[in-house]
C-alpha cells in the first residue's frame, strides 16, 4: 500500500503544524471537463431516470467500497453512499456497499466486491487509489470507479486505466469563494484552516481558500490572516487522519487562542472535533466542506457560515446511470462551478448577515471562474486528461 505508507509519514510529520498564508506559486490551473465528459457525468447526470431496459437495471450490480471514515462520516463517504441510494431507487439497479474499518480493508474490501459480480465498484477516497488501481489491472472485464483521486504509476506520473474512472472536484474555485466570505465576515481578523492528511483532494480546498482571503484583501486594503496554511510553500496544519476528532478540536481550540473566529476543517470526520471546540468559544463560526452541513452535521448548524460542496452524490449516480447503459468511460469527471459539480452552499441562518455587497462581490467572482475570466491556480488541480 504504497499511497496510504507514504501519506501516514506525510501526516504524521506535518500533524499540529500550524503556518500562514502565502501568496499563490504560479501553477497550470485545472482544466474543465470537455462537453462530452462534463455533461454526460455531470452533477445533474442522475436526475433523470436511466433509458436502459428493467431487466439489465435488475442485473446491474453497483457496489461502493468507504474510507476508513465510514458511510456516516457527514461528509465525503456519506455523499457517495447518498448517489448509490438515489441510483438504486432511480435506475432500479442492486448495490452493495462495505465500509472500511482500516487502511488495511482497502484492498479486501474492493476484492470482495469484484468476486460478487459487481458490474461496477467505486472507492471513496484517494486513499483507495492502489486498492482500485490493481483490482481494475486484475479485472480489464469489470469497470471501476474512484472519487477524488486520478490513478498513477510507482513515481506517481498520472496514467489512465482503460476501466477505471475517476471522480474528481476542482474545489478551489468554490474554496476562493468560502476564502472571500471568511474575510468580509471575520470581525477578529483572523481565520483558519487545516486539513486531515496532505494529499491534492485536501490541499486544495486550502489552496483555494487562501486565494479567497488574499483577494479580498487586495480589493478592500484589508489584512485578514490565515492560520493553518502557506500556499506558497504548500504547509500547514493536519491532524494526521480523518478519524481523530480530538486531533481536530485541539487544532481548533489552538487556532481560537490566536484570534481565529472562522475555520475551515477539511477533515471529514475531524471537523466534528473542530465543530466541537468551535461551539465552546464565543463568535466562532465554522465552514464545512464536501457536504452542507448546516443539513448533516446538524448539532452543529447555529455554527455554519457556509459550506464548499462537492456533488459526490450526483457524479457516483451519473456514472452509475451511464455504466448500465454502455456508456462507461475512463474519461475523468472533474466538478467545477461551470458544471454545477462544485457549489458554495446557502449562508442558512447568517444569511442576513452577509452584506448584500459581499454577496454580489462572490457572485460577481463565481461569474468571472465559470467565464474563465478568473483562473483559481493551484498545483493540487484535478484535470480532464
Amino acid at each position: 500500500m504504497r499511497r496510504v505508507h507514504m501519506l501516514a509519514a506525510l501526516g504524521a510529520a506535518a500533524s499540529l503544524a500550524l503556518a500562514g498564508c502565502g501568496q499563490a506559486p504560479p501553477a497550470d490551473t485545472a482544466a474543465s471537463p470537455s462537453a462530452d465528459a462534463g455533461a454526460t457525468a455531470s452533477s445533474d447526470a442522475g436526475a433523470s431516470a436511466s433509458s436502459a431496459p428493467a431487466d439489465a437495471a435488475a442485473d446491474f450490480k453497483a457496489c461502493m467500497v468507504s474510507d476508513s471514515g465510514g458511510f456516516d462520516d457527514q461528509s465525503f463517504n456519506q455523499s457517495g453512499k447518498e448517489g448509490m441510494d438515489a441510483a438504486k431507487a432511480d435506475l432500479g439497479i442492486e448495490t452493495v456497499e462495505v465500509e472500511s474499518q482500516a487502511d488495511t480493508d482497502y484492498a479486501t474490501n474492493v476484492d470482495n466486491m469484484v468476486s460478487q459480480g459487481c458490474n461496477l465498484t467505486i472507492g471513496v477516497g484517494f486513499l483507495l487509489e492502489d486498492a482500485i488501481e490493481k483490482a481494475a489491472n486484475d479485472n480489464p472485464d469489470s469497470n471501476f470507479a474512484l472519487v477524488d483521486s486520478a490513478f498513477s504509476d510507482e513515481t506517481f506520473a498520472p496514467i489512465q486505466i482503460d476501466n477505471a474512472k475517476p471522480i474528481l472536484f476542482n474545489t478551489a474555485e468554490a474554496s476562493f469563494l468560502a476564502g472571500y466570505l471568511a474575510a468580509g465576515m471575520s470581525e477578529s481578523g483572523t481565520v483558519a484552516t487545516f486539513g486531515g492528511l496532505q494529499i491534492p483532494s485536501v490541499a486544495i480546498f486550502m489552496d483555494g481558500f487562501a486565494d479567497g482571503i488574499k483577494k479580498y484583501n487586495e480589493d478592500n486594503s484589508s489584512d485578514v490572516k490565515l492560520l493553518g496554511w502557506d500556499k506558497d510553500k504548500q504547509e500547514g496544519a493536519f491532524s494526521g487522519d480523518f478519524e481523530n476528532q480530538s486531533q481536530g478540536k485541539t487544532l481548533t481550540e489552538q487556532f481560537i487562542a490566536q484570534g481565529a473566529d472562522i475555520v475551515m476543517p477539511v477533515a471529514g470526520p475531524v471537523g466534528l472535533g473542530a465543530a466541537s471546540a468551535a461551539a465552546g468559544a464565543d463568535g466562532v463560526r465554522l465552514i464545512w466542506v464536501d457536504s452542507d452541513g448546516y443539513e448533516t452535521a446538524v448539532e452543529y448548524k447555529d455554527l455554519m457560515l457556509t459550506s464548499v460542496v462537492k456533488k459526490i452524490g450526483e457524479a457516483v449516480e451519473g456514472t452509475i446511470s451511464d455504466t448500465l447503459e454502455g456508456g462507461f468511460t475512463n474519461e475523468p469527471y472533474v466538478g467545477t462551478l461551470e458544471n454545477d459539480g462544485v457549489s458554495l452552499a446557502p449562508f442558512h441562518d447568517f444569511d442576513g448577515d452577509v452584506s448584500q455587497e459581499l454577496k454580489d462581490k462572490i457572485e460577481e467572482y463565481k461569474q468571472q471562474i465559470i467565464s474563465g475570466d478568473l483562473k483559481i491556480e493551484t498545483p493540487n488541480a484535478p484535470t480532464s486528461r
